[in-house]
């Protein structure tokens, strides 16, 4: 050796002369065979399940590994490849962690679900097993990559032997296909949440995808809709209209004793002369998905987030109509539905009676309704933006009198609960929710001599309780449970609204099929606002209104 190359070398950190070289091959090879071993439970645990022939499944698990493993050699670009591979590598650590413990499917939805929600709602997910878990099976990994050394050839070199391994791993990837196409497409055709758990694919192509259409709807501006809006004319006699609409949060139809759960969950409510629809679905199984689309009149079928960006609301609506609306935010914010109103939230005020690091009990919003209600001018509608029964810390949703339903599970980490105690703490939030909506109901009541008052309540969304290993919400519609997209909607009419309504069609119309579609319209009827919008179909009330009382074109 030449005393400048033994210059150079003692001038080395010693480190450096300890770190193992690898070829960007192997290591490329290495970091796939991880990921796919090691992240990647749910995904084994479905096509173990959904495969009767093994051969199919050994072909088909065999195939996928082939692709994957060349896409990581694809991608061993010099400067590049240790970025990409610990972006693999963390992102498939966290994805598991919700997969393998919650069932979770992380789709497009699911992370614009996760980029709008709050520091309080995240830190409620990132507990010291998910830490310990991202140690283990993320940062560790990392490390270990970020320390070898890479030895990479110069270009021609590396094209030339990277492609002598893509090529066969693409070749065998596709022999597999073509070996057992007939077992596969079935497999995947009935099951189709099992492509969705591979990780790290879908999760990274899930945010890519999300970054994309986010950047493309930074210059949407939303249509006018309803401008011909305005109101029929007074109530018979003569007082403003008021409807108060609670957007819930996570109440599952499953568990309202109001539509035959055995536990009581709606003493309170069961006292009111409430309208319960039964058989009510949403329209997303993530608030957001399902707030603005259920103040949307797109419905399910055409709606999209881009849409609902691209075209004004209800609220928007009632404001042409000369309506004062107002949002009551208590939740992980409005999802845009409240762009271009008066909105106020009571979790950033922090009301220490009410609130704990941002996040605050119902009962915020319920302790300023007579100061709003005392300043009602006119026809008015006001939303209550509830944090209901988000999870996964059901416990910190409800107060201690409502803590009925016991043992409870008082964490977070509601897999290492017993599963009944996860059910009994949720219930305690429906009890809750429930002497929620009777506080509302029971302010517009004790104001019946000056105002013709109204309420609906509908839930954005339902919950998995451990139905099946699921639990929260956000399944892909196509294969949510029924748990996820069957919710509580609630009607309750002031005395001069109601006697305009046939109570018996009102009965019938209550057990048949209902859904988020309908809010927009049958607020609009109750409101009595005349607009070319609004559908008397999809308005509830409207088959049993008098002629004269309801919305129209």
């Amino acid at each position: 050796m030449s005393m400048h190359n033994l210059s150079h070398s003692a001038r080395r950190p010693s480190w450096r002369l300890a770190r193992p070289e690898i070829g960007s091959i192997t290591l490329a090879l290495l970091t796939a065979l991880y990921l796919i071993a090691f992240t990647n439970r749910t995904f084994f645990t479905r096509s173990f399940e959904y495969f009767d022939n093994h051969l199919s499944l050994a072909a088909f698990i065999f195939g996928l590994t082939c692709l994957f493993a060349a896409f990581t050699i694809a991608i061993s670009v010099k400067y590049l490849m240790k970025p990409l591979l610990i972006l693999m590598v963390l992102s498939a650590a966290s994805a598991s962690w919700f997969m393998d413990g919650f069932g979770t499917i992380i789709d497009v939805d699911m992370i614009r679900n996760a980029a709008t929600t709050t520091t309080s709602e995240a830190g409620h997910l990132i507990t010291p097993a998910y830490l310990l878990h991202m140690t283990v099976f993320g940062i560790l990994p990392s490390l270990l990559v970020a320390f070898v050394r890479i030895k990479h050839r110069n270009f021609f070199a590396k094209l030339r032997w990277n492609l002598t391994a893509i090529v066969p791993l693409l070749l065998l990837a596709l022999a597999c296909g073509v070996s057992s196409a007939r077992s596969i497409a079935a497999v995947t055709r009935l099951h189709k949440d099992l492509i969705l758990t591979l990780n790290p694919f879908v999760p990274v192509g899930s945010a890519v995808a999300f970054v994309l259409a986010s950047e493309a709807d930074k210059n949407i501006v939303a249509a006018p809709l309803g401008t011909d809006a305005r109101v029929a004319g007074p109530t018979r006699s003569g007082k403003p209209r008021v409807l108060i609409i609670v957007t819930g949060e996570t109440a599952r139809a499953e568990n309202f004793s109001l539509g035959g759960y055995d536990r009581e969950t709606n003493p309170e409510l069961n006292k009111h002369d409430i309208t319960y629809f039964s058989d009510t679905s949403s329209c997303g199984t993530a608030t957001a998905v399902s707030v603005p689309c259920m103040f949307s009149n797109l419905k399910r079928s055409g709606y999209s987030h881009r849409a609902g960006l691209a075209n004004e609301n209800l609220l928007d609506v009632f404001g042409h109509a000369g309506i004062r609306t107002e949002w009551w935010e208590n939740n992980t914010g409005d999802k845009n539905v409240a762009d271009r109103t008066t909105m106020h939230s009571f979790s950033n005020a922090n009301d220490p009676r009410f609130c704990t690091a941002n996040e605050c009990l119902d009962d915020a919003m319920i302790d300023q309704l007579d100061t709003w209600l005392s300043n009602v001018k006119g026809d008015s509608v006001l939303v209550l933006h509830q944090l209901g029964s988000h999870g996964p810390a059901y416990y910190q949703r409800y107060t201690p009198e409502f803590a009925r339903f016991t043992p409870e599970c008082r964490t977070g980490e509601i897999g290492t609960c017993e599963r009944q105690s996860v059910v009994n703490t949720y219930d305690n939030t429906i009890l809750y929710t429930d002497h929620i909506l009777s506080s509302v109901i029971d302010h517009l009541k004790a104001r019946e001599n000056s105002i013709d008052p109204a309420m609906i309540y509908m839930s954005d969304h339902g919950e998995s309780l451990g139905e099946n290993g699921l639990y929260l919400h956000g399944a892909p519609y196509i294969i949510a449970p029924s748990q996820q997209t069957h919710v509580p909607f609630v009607l309750w009419q002031g005395t001069e609204m109601k006697a305009m309504v046939d109570a018996g069609c009102l009965t019938r119309r209550a057990g048949e099929e209902a859904s988020h579609d309908n809010l927009f319209h049958t607020a609009l009827g109750l409101m009595s606002v005349k607009t070319s919008v609004y559908t008397p179909k999809l308005d509830v009330l409207s088959a049993c209104r008098a002629p004269a009382s309801g919305a129209s074109s």
